[in-house]
């Protein structure tokens, strides 16, 4: 559970602080999926160390992603439970995106959970400039358990599966060969998955307790799920997406809110597809629904 915690600081313990930087602290021990962190060997605890320290002062883009925690946690979980994942791998999401439902890498992998294009595809998912539904939480979710349950399949292990989301399996299983290693903190692997686990682990433990990393803000500060909405089939050709908002009494802004995945004002739709799309209730803009709901939170 998220804790939050508010507090007042004097002006010279404020400039205090100004002028240090302190290693920010790690855990005695610590898991991920079930699966130890070995913190006795020195290179596992320094890589740690390494990372927690970036997630502590990467300081707006680590406070936005604990933000928006209550939003997208609360979609990823049932689907994560209903996949049989372990719970730990909503810190992979958070560590790929910061939960940013727009977020996009130099290499082209886009939405919360960073999918690749072709890797998309593959799960059956529809990749265009009009519809991109790397950018729909929920399928999106489903379709990167898909890929951590085929992971685990075939190496055993959790902490195996996570890497291979950063490396690919075969990537992965290439090394783990030559190398005679089927341990992930025994690998020698590319930096970028050497640093990868230590990151989705950096997540968790600022997760678990930002008030310890110096991360302090009001409960009523942390975003709210969107579920105040409902659901209308679409599969007309040539859909005109802010008409179509209208006609449901809202506006393309807060339809595009909901549903990131569409990409466009428009979408030929050549074939009929038939698609779920999100339509807000009234009051899902309202400042009184908000703050009771964070009441409510708080108790």
């Amino acid at each position: 559970m998220l804790t939050l915690l508010t507090c007042e600081m004097t002006p010279v313990r404020a400039q205090q602080l100004s002028l240090h930087t302190v290693i920010p602290p790690l855990p005695g021990k610590i898991e991920f999926a079930g699966e130890r962190v070995p913190l006795e060997n020195y290179d596992t605890r320094e890589s740690l160390q390494r990372e927690v320290s970036i997630t502590t002062y990467m300081h707006s883009r680590t406070l936005y992603a604990l933000l928006r925690t209550r939003r997208y946690f609360a979609v990823i979980e049932p689907i994560l439970a209903e996949n049989n994942i372990p719970n730990d791998f909503k810190y992979l999401c958070m560590a790929e995106s910061g939960l940013n439902p727009d977020a996009v890498s130099p290499a082209g992998a886009a939405g919360r959970w960073q999918v690749m294009p072709a890797v998309a595809r593959g799960f059956g998912m529809e990749v265009s400039a009009q519809i991109d539904e790397r950018y729909h939480i929920e399928k999106a979710t489903r379709a990167a358990c898909r890929h951590l349950k085929e992971s685990y399949a075939k190496f055993r292990s959790w902490t195996l599966a996570a890497a291979a989301y950063n490396l690919g399996m075969a990537g992965l299983s290439t090394r783990m060969e030559k190398q005679g290693i089927g341990n992930y903190y025994d690998l020698f692997l590319p930096e970028e998955t050497l640093r990868y686990v230590h990151r989705i682990l950096s997540m968790k433990l600022l997760y678990e307790n930002p008030a310890r990393y110096g991360y302090a803000f009001p409960s009523e500060a942390v975003y709210l799920p969107f579920d105040r909405y409902r659901e209308v089939r679409v599969s007309a050709r040539g859909i005109d997406w802010s008409a179509f908002a209208r006609e449901h009494g809202t506006t393309y802004k807060m339809l595009r809110e909901l549903n990131p995945w569409i990409r466009d004002y428009t979408y030929a739709n050549p074939n009929g597809k038939s698609y779920t799309v999100k339509i807000p209730l009234p009051g899902f803009r309202s400042r009184e629904y908000i703050a009771a709901e964070a009441l409510e939170w708080r108790e």
